[in-house]
C-alpha cells in the first residue's frame, strides 16, 4: 500500500494557514498567495480499486516531482493532499469536502466512476477545479462546467471497439457479457451494440450478471451456442481473469475485446495462468512499447523510480498534472473561474495522446489497441478520435 501522502494532522495545519473564514474560493486563493499551489487528490489506495488508484497516483507523483524540481508553475512549489477515498461514492464526497475546507485549489480525481460522478455532482455550486485522470462514465462530466476529464468514456469506448471487431478482426457474428449493475460495463455494451449493428454484425447474444456473481459459466454456455467470433467484455480486472479463466475452461474459440478495465489483469492473474489472457484485446489510452521519444523517456524514469512499468492509469495520472501546470501558467489568475477557463483552452501533447477539450469538457484524443500476447501487453494500432 502506498504511504498517505498527506496526513489529518497535515491538513489542520493548511487550514489554520488559510484561515477558517469566507468561501470556499477566498480559501483557496488565500492558498495561491503563497509560494505554493495547493492541489488535492481523491485516490482510491485501499479497497477493490486500489490497483488503479495506487498506479494513477504513482504518475501523479512523477510529474509534481519533476515539475519542483524544475522550478515549479509560475515560481511556485506544487503541494499535494491526496486522501483515500476506497471506491466508495460517499466516502469520495468526505473527502472532497475535506479537502475543500483544507484550502486546496484544484483536484485531481476520483480514479473510478461512480465516486467521480458523486464528487462531480457536489461540486458544481463550490466551481472546484476537478479533473479526473480516468473517470470513464459519459454523465459525469456533462453539465459541470468546472469539471474534466483525461481520458476517453465508456461510450466512445464501445464505439472504438465495435469498429475495431468490424474492421481490424473482421468479425461478423458479436456477443456481449455484461455487469448489469455496473453503469461503466453498460455504458461501453450499450454504445457498442449500437455500432456493432450500424456496421452491419449480428449481434448473437447480450447475457448479463451481477455485481457479486463470480460464477459465470452458464451466460458463457450460453454464448457459445451462438458460435461468435467475438465477445465484448467490458469489465473490471478482478472479474476479468475469472471471465477469462471460465471462458477458457469451456473451450470458447471467439476472441474476447474489452475496455480499458482490462488494463492491470496481468498483475492480478494467478502465476501459471497467464495463458487464459492470451490474444485478448482492449482499449487502452497508451501503451509502453510505443517507440515514440517522449514516451519512452516516460517509461524509463517511471521505471526507475518505481521498479515497475507504467501502466495507463499512471500515464493518464501524469498527464492530469501537467494539463493543470499548463492551465496555472496560462490562466489570468489564480481564480477558480480563471483557471478553469484556462483548462476549456488547453492543448496538451501528452503520454495518452495529444488532447483538446470538446463538448461536456470531454477530450478530443486518439486512442490505442493493445494485445495480450505471451504475458505481455502489446501495442496493436491506434485509433484517432475525432
Amino acid at each position: 500500500m502506498k504511504k498517505k501522502l498527506a496526513s489529518i494532522l497535515g491538513l489542520a495545519l493548511l487550514l489554520t494557514a488559510c484561515g477558517n473564514n469566507g468561501s470556499n474560493n477566498s480559501k483557496a486563493e488565500a492558498s495561491a498567495d503563497s509560494n505554493e499551489i495547493v492541489i488535492g487528490g481523491i485516490i482510491p489506495k485501499t479497497g477493490a480499486a486500489a490497483v488503479y488508484g495506487n498506479t494513477t497516483e504513482k504518475g501523479v507523483n512523477l510529474a509534481i516531482e519533476e515539475i519542483n524540481e524544475a522550478g515549479g508553475i509560475n515560481g511556485k512549489q506544487i503541494k499535494y493532499l491526496s486522501e483515500d477515498d476506497k471506491g466508495d461514492p460517499t466516502e469520495a464526497v468526505t473527502v472532497y469536502n475535506k479537502l475543500s475546507d483544507a484550502g486546496v485549489q484544484a483536484i485531481i480525481g476520483p480514479v473510478t466512476s461512480k465516486p467521480a460522478q458523486a464528487v462531480a455532482d457536489n461540486s458544481v455550486e463550490d466551481n472546484m477545479p476537478i479533473i479526473s485522470p480516468t473517470g470513464t462514465m459519459e454523465s459525469i462530466t456533462e453539465g459541470k462546467d468546472n469539471v474534466f476529464r483525461a481520458c476517453f468514456t465508456d461510450p466512445l469506448q464501445g464505439e472504438i471497439l465495435a469498429n475495431f471487431a468490424a474492421n481490424n478482426l473482421e468479425a461478423k457474428k458479436v456477443a456481449v457479457l455484461r455487469n448489469t449493475s455496473n453503469d461503466y460495463s453498460n455504458g461501453v455494451a450499450d454504445k457498442f451494440k449500437e455500432v456493432a449493428k450500424a456496421q452491419g454484425l449480428e449481434v448473437v447474444a447480450d447475457e448479463g450478471y451481477g455485481e457479486n456473481d463470480v460464477d459465470f459459466k452458464v451466460q458463457l454456455t450460453n454464448i457459445k451456442k451462438q458460435s461468435p467470433d467475438v465477445i465484448l467484455v467490458p469489465e473490471y480486472y478482478e472479474k476479468d481473469v475469472s471471465i477469462a479463466g471460465q471462458a477458457k475452461e469451456l473451450e470458447i474459440d471467439a476472441k474476447i475485446i474489452g475496455p480499458d478495465g482490462w488494463d492491470g489483469v496481468l498483475a492480478t492473474v494467478a502465476k501459471g495462468s497467464e495463458g487464459n489472457l492470451e490474444g485478448i484485446y482492449f482499449t487502452n489510452h497508451y501503451a509502453v512499447d510505443d517507440e515514440s521519444e517522449k514516451i519512452q523517456s516516460f517509461v524509463k524514469k517511471y521505471e526507475e523510480k518505481y521498479g515497475e512499468k507504467p501502466s495507463a492509469f499512471a500515464a493518464l495520472g501524469y498527464d492530469t498534472v501537467y494539463i493543470y501546470k499548463t492551465a496555472f501558467e496560462n490562466a489570468k489568475s489564480d481564480s477558480r473561474e480563471d483557471i478553469i477557463q484556462a483548462i476549456k483552452d488547453v492543448e496538451y501533447d501528452g503520454i495518452t495522446g495529444s488532447l483538446k477539450f470538446g463538448k461536456d469538457n470531454n477530450p478530443v484524443k486518439s486512442a490505442a489497441i493493445i494485445e495480450i500476447k505471451d504475458g505481455k501487453y502489446v501495442f496493436d494500432s491506434v485509433v484517432e478520435v475525432k
